[in-house]
């Protein structure tokens, strides 16, 4: 499968109420780069990520988000979303997401990137679009988009070819992923077949599928 990247989008410092972090900046603000982008474990060269505990790192190196489903969104908002809008590093077309296995890897330009996990909607993102029920409304549609790995170092721009050059038997989505976090508590056993599923997603599951504790409180049961 072959896909296209449209543009690498880099986080411009934006200073606003509904910002993530505790200094009020977050970098959900990506704009489209000129030239080349260097990607590299820690995500693309030059782009500033406002929350660290929620964005970037090497599970979420980079976050790619499909111009076929912003145009549902453009539809749905009756607006423009150019790329960059969603806060994804690569605007992308042709190429699955939703439906993109966990662990599956792509070639761009000089880079190797491995699909990671699913991106949750949060109070950044609604305040951004100005959307007050944008989480809501995100997790209903259910296209989250993919974060990625680095897993080769390089350049990618807009332009380049996104070649999907490995893909796991274990077929564990993008999707299966978001749904089986957001609302389908049924699939969350199915994610454990995904080895590549980031460490804090995999216990987060095995949390939730851990059966209640049936220790009693001290005393209870007592005359």
């Amino acid at each position: 499968m072959t896909g296209e990247l449209v543009s690498v989008n880099l986080g411009v410092v934006t200073e606003a109420a509904w910002a993530g972090d505790s200094s009020g900046r977050s970098g959900i603000d990506k704009r489209p780069a000129a030239g080349r982008v260097s990607l590299g474990p820690e995500g693309a060269a030059g782009d500033f990520i406002g929350e660290r505990s929620a964005h970037g790192g090497v599970d979420k190196a980079v976050y790619a988000y499909g111009r076929e489903d912003a145009a549902w969104w453009e539809r749905e908002l009756e607006r423009e979303l150019p790329p960059g809008a969603f806060g994804e590093n690569l605007t992308t077309r042709g190429v699955e997401l939703t439906g993109a296995v966990i662990g599956e890897r792509w070639a761009v330009g000089s880079a190797l990137l491995e699909v990671s996990t699913v991106r949750t909607p949060c109070a950044t993102f609604a305040g951004y679009w100005g959307v007050p029920d944008l989480i809501k409304r995100f997790t209903r549609r259910g296209t989250p988009g993919a974060y990625l790995r680095v897993v080769g170092a390089g350049e990618v721009g807009a332009g380049d070819a996104i070649e999907v050059v490995h893909r796991p038997e274990h077929g564990v989505t993008i999707g299966d992923v978001f749904r089986a976090l957001t609302g389908e508590p049924a699939l969350l056993p199915r994610l454990l077949d995904a080895p590549e599923l980031p460490g804090y997603v995999r216990a987060r599951v095995q949390r939730r599928l851990a059966p209640p504790s049936t220790t009693s409180p001290a005393g209870a049961g007592a005359d």
